[in-house]
């Protein structure tokens, strides 16, 4: 595989360094460039992250000295000196849908964690594992921004990444609603305990713009494309609620579901024993090899045990069992900050490199 040369922009934030961390040792991406706010810039990235630093391992030494650029100023700096970039920067929606194709009409690609452009119909939002196939909308993206290299993919909402990845192998029966509530992480609002004590010792029942996420975002993953945009998928129903609760990473979700062919319990843990994607066929790097993991046990799975299974790339689902009012319910679990942020963005630019979409 080609070596590309690799930006973070947006790299001081939670999701910023965990790209930072995951592309220290990546056989094919390398870190050549950080860029982050005006407050950041000119600063060695060492510097300029300081005691924000939250990740389990410290700062890999070839980030530490990286001169940090300004994300707007230097956006054609940038884009020049690398083959592509991860984003995930903390700005207004339309800043940053204006920042993103700014980059991708100078020719960089661009793999976005960000919200802007997820309902964007040519801007595909892949789950490499569930709709590596919405790649092809691409070639439409480009032909709208008049380039050749440049384009915009996304990352799905943290939020969905456990419970959507539990459904997908089971939509041939018929999935017609789902309710799923999910307890989230206080690293999916840049947090930790040391910077959020409001959080110790509480749940906060709100998490602004989740629900509506969790609730949409699926139908444009089941999506079709057509014509040069990918058309939402007209189900199923899906209902949510997203609390905050005092864990430091990995979304919890208590997931309910009816079919219109309703599966055995032995079937559905058949399917998701044998689940696996494109991503584990190609074997890419950052691919678990067992996607979804079901635990027999009653008190699995658990944040603290079981969210960096597989480095944080594996979903975690227990507790399977039948409804008086659904078909069936049962709980997921996946890292925010890997699986759901950065580590998912990792894995689908690995895809879209073996597909030749970054050059």
């Amino acid at each position: 595989m080609k070596q590309f040369s690799v930006a973070v922009v947006g790299a001081t934030g939670m999701v910023g360094q965990r790209f930072i961390l995951l592309l220290e040792n990546h056989p094919w991406f390398h870190l050549t460039a950080v860029a982050a706010s005006s407050r950041s810039a000119g600063k060695t990235y060492e510097e300029a992250v300081g005691a924000r630093w939250a990740m389990p391992s410290p700062i890999p030494e070839a980030a530490r000295g990286l001169i940090v650029l300004d994300a707007e100023k230097d956006a054609e700096k940038i884009a020049a000196s690398v083959d592509f970039l991860f984003c995930a920067v903390d700005m207004k929606k339309e800043d940053i849908r204006a920042l993103e194709e700014r980059f991708a009409k100078m020719e960089c690609p661009v793999i976005s964690n960000n919200s802007a452009h997820r309902h964007t119909p040519d801007v595909p939002m892949i789950i490499p594992e569930i709709n590596p196939e919405h790649a092809a909308v691409i070639d439409a993206q480009r032909a709208r921004l008049g380039t050749k290299r440049g384009f915009i993919a996304v990352k799905s909402n943290c939020s969905l990444q456990s419970y959507v990845p539990a459904l997908h192998p089971l939509m041939d029966f018929g999935v017609t609603r789902a309710l799923a509530c999910t307890y989230q992480a206080i690293s999916g609002a840049s947090k930790t305990f040391a910077t959020f004590p409001d959080i110790v010792d509480n749940v906060i029942p709100f998490i602004g713009g989740e629900e509506e996420k969790s609730e949409c975002e699926p139908l444009k993953i089941w999506g079709t494309l057509e014509n040069g945009r990918i058309v939402d998928a007209k189900g199923p129903a899906i209902t949510t609620q997203c609390l905050r609760v005092p864990v430091s990473d990995g979304h919890t979700a208590a997931v309910f579901v009816s079919f219109e062919h309703k599966p055995s319990q032995e079937e559905i843990l058949e399917r998701w024993k044998n689940f696996s994607g494109e991503a584990q066929r190609l074997g890419l790097p950052s691919a678990p090899k067992q996607f979804l993991h079901y635990f027999e046990e009653d008190n699995r799975p658990q944040p603290k045990l079981d969210r960096m299974l597989e480095n944080g790339m594996a979903v975690s689902i227990g507790r399977l069992r039948q409804d008086t009012q659904y078909d069936y319910k049962f709980v997921c679990l996946s890292h925010n900050t890997l699986r759901g942020a950065a580590g998912g963005g990792v894995l689908m630019a690995e895809l879209l490199a073996v597909k030749g979409y970054l050059g």
